[in-house]
């Protein structure tokens, strides 16, 4: 997995939760990259676009 030239962003949401926060990358061809953002040089999780929309949409569903 290729991460040079990934743009990486948090949520607008990630504010006040005492920095347990996610970066998300979905710039990449083929792939959405997912890393923690207190660990930017660590691991990153790759999805398949599909995969990570569908996470999203289930994950807005709840309260």
């Amino acid at each position: 997995m290729e991460l040079n030239g990934a743009r990486w962003r948090k949520s607008t949401r990630s504010s006040g939760n005492g920095g347990n926060c996610v970066e998300v990358a979905d710039n990449l061809p083929g792939f959405v990259a997912v890393r923690d953002s207190k660990d930017p040089a660590g691991p990153a999780l790759a999805f398949a676009p599909a995969a990570w929309r569908a996470f999203v949409n289930e994950v807005a569903k709840r309260p």
